[in-house]
């Protein structure tokens, strides 16, 4: 047999298109010295309702994998709400939930968590009510048997003793009502000078002692009793530890100021906010009057600031 020989041409200068015709495909293979028509018999001409069929599938695909998402996620959505509803106290809110994927069996950890957290809370309220409770009847007669000691120094010592020991338990009372106030329904807006002159009047000083510079329509969203006390004992401490008995109370740049003469506090604010500290060991404590105060302003989103300016401390509700 014979073998046949051929001249091997390599070709670097090619070019290749599809074309439709009459519903066929063709491809036109174009070089330097020659070109090609090429039918190919098994390849169709692509159709529209394919590709819209293709992009339709697509879209529900995706359509579909959103809305799974999005119920899968919807109970920690839930969650979420449930959680900052407690966080603002609403404490009877119920975190419990049915099945047992993960975010299950967490809603469920969370409400065996809240039951206990509840119960502490019960628990601790019951017991400083009776505490102050059985406190409240041995200062009372302590009090009356105070009246019959014929020594005027004795008596006198004696019911300043037992002035202070009512005075801290009617705090304790407060600093629970603060701890544990549940919600804000008790929050309504009132005239300022309203609420400062309530304070001044629980404080039980002269007015010649307090000056007030605060315009008449200037207005806050508090709990009244609350915000009283709080600058009642701001009043009390501008006095007491001013070098002049005398407290200014005046809005600064759009909040709520105390001002007073004297040596600036020889301590960070944070020293004084806890409970029973002392300036000087030969002074009295601040007992709970600061700590009160601050516990009080963050009920109402605010804090307790301090600056000393020209011999002057003031205190600012920020």
């Amino acid at each position: 047999s014979v073998e046949g020989f051929y001249t091997k041409k390599v070709v670097t200068d090619l070019s290749a298109n599809m074309l439709e015709f009459n519903k066929r495909i063709y491809f036109y293979i174009k070089s330097p010295s020659s070109s090609v028509l090429i039918l190919d018999e098994e390849l169709k001409p692509y159709k529209y309702w394919n590709v819209a069929y293709s992009y339709l599938v697509i879209i529900l695909i995706i359509s579909f994998s959103f809305v799974l998402i999005l119920r899968k996620l919807r109970p920690l959505i839930r969650l979420r709400k449930k959680i900052a509803l407690y966080g603002d106290g609403d404490m009877n809110i119920s975190f419990r939930a049915k099945g047992h994927d993960e975010i299950a069996l967490v809603s469920n950890e969370l409400e065996a968590t809240r039951r206990k957290i509840n119960i502490i809370l019960e628990s601790r309220t019951l017991f400083l009510r009776n505490i102050m409770h059985e406190l409240k009847t041995p200062i009372a007669k302590g009090t009356i048997a105070t009246q019959m000691l014929e020594s005027q120094k004795q008596k006198d010592r004696f019911s300043s003793i037992f002035g202070r020991l009512e005075s801290l338990i009617n705090e304790f009372a407060l600093i629970e009502e603060v701890t544990s106030l549940g919600d804000k329904t008790d929050f309504k807006e009132y005239r300022l000078v309203d609420i400062i002159d309530g304070a001044i009047d629980m404080a039980m000083v002269e007015r010649s002692s307090v000056t007030v510079n605060v315009d008449a329509a200037h207005k806050i969203n508090a709990n009244y009793r609350l915000y009283t006390t709080a600058i009642k004992n701001m009043i009390d401490n501008g006095i007491k530890y001013s070098t002049d008995s005398h407290a200014t109370i005046l809005i600064k740049e759009g909040e709520l100021a105390f001002e007073s003469k004297g040596a600036c506090i020889s301590h960070p604010l944070k020293y004084y906010i806890e409970p029973f500290t002392k300036d000087n060991p030969s002074k009295n404590s601040f007992g709970l009057g600061l700590y009160l105060v601050d516990s009080i302003l963050k009920v109402h989103h605010q804090v307790l600031a301090h600056e000393y300016e020209n011999g002057v401390n003031r205190f600012i509700f920020a």
